[in-house]
């Protein structure tokens, strides 16, 4: 199931690369056999083999279901290179593509190792956001798993989340979360954003299970973790960047959301190389 995913995925992307147009001159390229090189141009965390795969199966490769697939989550050095061989036409055609893809998840999965990192001591779990690139959920999301992360939800329905503009349109918490308890999602959490130590206690008291603390002082997320019911998980979130991560690993945390997992990871240099046919 998840092959068809990447490989709708990767129809999409080569179109946006014009493949269409380039395909009259792909038919008349030369399919002998040509030596291909990934070269690993920076210190990463390797991740995106099935989408870097599938964009040259697709176009008629075939290459290994395990291509690459042992690298997945690997820390590897600039100056790291693997050989393998593809069609000369496949390989002029989808090098972009498929290095696009394989270095932006490479990013996303180095970006989250450098915070599972400063908070691997801590138990605390370092979570994505749904502020991801549109197109490329699904990537950057796994990549942040093979970065040592953990996927908060892929979308709303996989878990309600009260908002502040749900309590502005409501009337505030209690009425915001008997919305979303009236849905009647037997299955579905409700997790409630709060701003402040007084929505903490109103939804504590309604017995929400979740609770994010969002752009709370770390002295405030202190005061919540005393507050905090035995069941309850609490998050934080915020504009928490690597500088200022460490004065929120709290014990009583169980999580902290970070958007810039996916919208701020720095880039990552690959690049391909081919040359004369076998």
């Amino acid at each position: 199931m998840i092959e068809k995913v990447i490989q709708a995925e990767v129809e999409k992307f080569l179109q946006e690369d014009d493949l269409s147009r380039h395909a009259l001159v792909m038919s008349r390229l030369p399919v002998d056999e040509v030596k291909c090189t990934l070269k690993i141009k920076s210190d990463l965390v390797f991740a995106g083999s099935p989408w870097f795969r599938t964009t040259f199966n697709y176009l008629g490769a075939k290459l290994s279901p395990s291509f690459l697939q042992e690298l997945e989550g690997q820390k590897l050095k600039a100056q790291t290179s693997f050989d393998f061989t593809l069609p000369f036409a496949v390989a002029l055609t989808g090098e972009r593509v498929a290095l696009n893809l394989l270095a932006r998840a490479s990013a996303v999965a180095t970006h989250t190792a450098r915070f599972v990192e400063l908070a691997k001591d801590s138990g605390i779990k370092i979570l994505d956001t749904r502020k991801t690139t549109p197109g490329l959920r699904n990537l950057e999301k796994y990549a942040v798993v093979m970065g040592g992360g953990y996927n908060h939800r892929y979308g709303p329905s996989e878990m309600w989340m009260v908002k502040d503009n749900h309590k502005t349109f409501f009337g505030g918490v209690e009425n915001a979360v008997n919305f979303f308890k009236d849905l009647k999602g037997a299955y579905t959490p409700i997790e409630v954003e709060v701003h402040d130590l007084n929505e903490l206690d109103q939804a504590l008291k309604l017995g929400v299970r979740h609770i994010m603390l969002d752009n709370f002082s770390p002295a405030q997320v202190r005061e919540a973790v005393n507050q905090k019911n035995k069941d309850t998980t609490l998050e934080v979130s915020g504009g928490i960047n690597l500088e200022t991560i460490k004065n929120y690993l709290i014990s009583g945390v169980d999580a902290i959301s970070i958007g810039s997992l996916t919208y701020g990871a720095p880039a990552v240099d690959l690049s391909l190389k081919h040359g004369a046919k076998l």
